[in-house]
């Protein structure tokens, strides 16, 4: 990740809570892949609080998360104390882009909700040096809100649009630097680091309530850095709307991932 990633700090407890846990299928899907049924090591670039790295517990021999933000970090190691895979997982500080791990260590590398946030050259040559011949790279992301009703979709869609106004407006683009997810597989395929590359898509299925998609949508970054008010980016609206359509009983929230693969 970049210097940006000091735009988690403090939101790392509220991050964890409302974020989904990437799917099992996921992992079946990529170890099918390169047909290599438990890992020896398998890395996760820009790990955040585990979400995405201590679900590869019981399948490697060693999972390695790599977290530049401290409170990221804090929150994962935290969560995984007594986890029963506990002793296979690792957190340590470092970007994408270094690492520190030796060449070919890896089987897999996967950048979760994270890509994004990384120079994707620099950062896929380093995945290509620690990644054995034949391993797996993987970026993988949901959809920024998960289908509901299409009434949050529409008033979400609305804010997200506002925000981004609202950061031309001010001149705060600076601020942050962010790659588009929707061609990350490009940089893959032009970076000549891998000799096959697609995107897979793959859908989730969550329970959620009011309450977990109103934090979900303020644990974005921009949101938090820079600070707008509820009314300014219409979330004042949004608010009510879920409060109509989801309440107090959690319901099911269908997560849809896209997940860009390189094969070394």
């Amino acid at each position: 990740m970049t210097e940006t990633s000091d735009v988690w700090t403090g939101k790392a407890s509220s991050y964890d809570r409302a974020r989904p846990t990437p799917p099992s299928a996921l992992l079946d899907l990529l170890t099918q892949l390169i047909h290599l049924p438990h890992h020896a090591l398998v890395v996760d670039l820009g790990s955040g609080t585990g979400l995405s790295t201590a679900i590869w517990g019981e399948r490697a021999e060693r999972v390695i998360g790599i977290e530049p933000n401290a409170d990221m970090r804090q929150e994962a190691v935290r969560k995984v104390e007594g986890h029963p895979y506990a002793a296979h997982i690792e957190y340590r500080e470092g970007l994408a882009h270094q690492t520190g791990l030796p060449d070919g260590c890896a089987d897999i590398v996967t950048a979760a909700q994270s890509f994004h946030w990384m120079e994707p050259m620099s950062t896929l040559a380093e995945i290509a040096r620690i990644l054995r011949p034949g391993g797996l790279f993987a970026a993988y992301d949901y959809d920024a809100l998960p289908a509901i009703h299409w009434e949050l979709d529409s008033l979400a869609q609305e804010g997200s649009l506002r925000l981004m106004e609202l950061v031309r407006e001010r001149g705060l683009a600076q601020s942050f630097k962010i790659w588009p997810k929707n061609k990350s597989l490009d940089p893959l395929r032009e970076s000549a680091h891998f000799r096959f590359t697609r995107e897979v898509l793959l859908h989730h299925i969550e329970q959620g309530d009011a309450a977990r998609f109103l934090e979900m949508m303020q644990s974005s970054a921009l949101s938090h850095q820079l600070q707008f008010t509820e009314q300014e980016i219409g979330f004042d609206r949004l608010r009510q709307a879920v409060l109509q359509h989801i309440g107090s009983e959690p319901i099911p929230w269908y997560f849809s991932y896209r997940v860009r693969i390189g094969i070394k």
